[in-house]
């Protein structure tokens, strides 16, 4: 059985969840299933209605509760949705042990480690549980210690970012 490969998308840039949703896309059209499991962005983002128009073939998941961005959050806030998030690494876990998708994508992981909501150990553990599965792991910080556990990395940079009036 062939090993699932590890693909992150990092920078400071705009575009790494839009990056991933396409490559879902992608393998959605080649008949994979696709399974996608969003961090740190609150509830309800602004793409989750039309996403869901996708299922089957890919399925959305998030455990946060709260309507606001994680780090709009009061400390009880956060507590509480920390409990919400380390949910969703569990039940990435066990998509990945039960096999149930061709990829997983973990939207802004990243940042559960960069926030230490989820330690580099405790993701080098889930990804060993991969399978045949490939994985696509989005965020803005990438340590060395991820980026070694990495097939290919993609940096999106800003290079310019105009105000408009």
């Amino acid at each position: 059985m062939k090993k699932g490969m590890i693909y992150v998308y990092t920078g400071d840039g705009r575009g790494k969840s839009p990056a991933a949703l396409g490559r879902a896309v992608q393998e959605a059209v080649a008949g994979r299933r696709v399974v996608i499991i969003q961090f740190l962005k609150g509830k309800t983002p602004e793409n989750a209605a039309f996403l869901k128009k996708m299922e089957p073939e890919i399925k959305l998941f998030r455990f946060e509760k709260s309507e606001g961005n994680y780090e709009n959050l009061s400390e009880d806030g956060r507590q509480a949705e920390h409990r919400n998030i380390l949910n969703g690494i569990n039940f990435a876990r066990k998509v990945l042990a039960t096999g149930e998708c061709d990829l997983l994508i973990l939207d802004e992981v990243l940042g559960l480690v960069e926030k230490d909501i989820l330690s580099v150990d405790e993701l080098k553990k889930l990804l060993e549980g991969r399978g045949g599965t490939d994985i696509i792991m989005t965020g803005i910080q990438l340590t060395d210690d991820i980026c070694i556990l990495a097939d290919e990395v993609s940096r999106i940079e800003r290079v310019k970012f105009k105000v408009w009036e």
